[in-house]
Formats: C-alpha cells, structure tokens, sequence
C-alpha cells in the first residue's frame, strides 16, 4: 500500500513534464517555416540563439555532414566543428580569462604573509640555549672520551684486566 502512495506522486510528476515539454502545434510551425538558419559566423551567433534554433542548427548540421565533405562550403565546417567540439556547454571554460593571474598573485602574497609571519616569531624568539652551541658539543664529547662512554648506549666501557 504504502509502495502505491510513493509511485503516485512521481507517475503525476511524469505527466507534468512531459505535458511541459511537448510539442505543440503553435510552436511546430515557426520552427519548420523557418528550416535554414545561416550557417555563416555560427560562433558569434551560438550564444544568442534559443535551444529550439541550437537545435535546429544542430540537426541542419547532421544532414550537411551526411554528403560528401568536399562538397561543403568552409562556413559549413566550420561551423560544424564548432556545434561539435566549440567552448558552449560542457566544454564552455570554468574559470574566466586572467584567473591564473590572479591565483599566482594571491598565492605569493599569502606565501609572503607566511614567510613574514615565520620571520617575526623567529624575531621575537629568546635566544637558543647555551647547551646547542658547538663549544658545548665538543666540551661534551671530550668529557664522554674521558669518561670511556659507549656511544651507543651511554654507558661507561669497563675495562677488566689492564694492568
């Protein structure tokens, strides 16, 4: 019962499109009186021009292509090419000219920011302890020398049997 109530709605969405998108007879007869769209300077016009008349090129296009290759004028592969492979639709650019630019430069102002920012901590910063200078460090190893420390372990070498 409750499967019933689910399809219902979609089955009365169905009609709804599809009643939306039919074609009626008012709008078939425009289109078909007018069956040829100039094929000339097809890129400037693409934009401007509804879905129906994309369309229309579209499918004028199909028919062009169908007959021998050399026989079409160079308006008609070009525009050919351009229904097929032109920028408009999925293949239209994502991000618009002069972007790179502008992501190069915000990306090296935030790397200066970073870099000022790592430089005044750096700055502000007390002193490293004496314990890191290389005095220290040689002091350090002349004293494990004398002590006769592993420097694997740390612990002291004894020495058994010197006389």
């Amino acid at each position: 019962m409750q499967a019933l109530r689910l399809t219902r709605p979609r089955a009365a969405l169905r009609r709804l499109t599809t009643a939306a998108h039919a074609p009626t007879a008012a709008s078939a007869a425009p289109s078909s009186a007018q069956s040829v769209i100039p094929l000339s300077n097809v890129e400037a016009q693409w934009e401007k021009m509804t879905k129906g008349d994309q369309a229309l090129v579209h499918r004028q296009l199909e028919e062009l292509q169908k007959k021998d290759w050399k026989q079409l004028s160079v308006d008609e592969k070009k525009a050919a090419y351009y229904v097929a492979f032109g920028p408009h639709g999925p293949r239209a650019p994502v991000s618009p000219p002069g972007q790179g630019f502008k992501v190069f430069l915000a990306t090296t102002g935030l790397v200066g920011v970073g870099a000022a920012i790592y430089l005044a901590i750096r700055a502000s910063a007390p002193p490293p302890p004496k314990t890191l200078t290389r005095e220290w460090e040689e002091a350090s190893n002349e004293r494990a020398r004398e002590a006769k420390l592993n420097p694997i372990s740390g612990s002291y070498l004894i020495v058994v049997g010197c006389a």
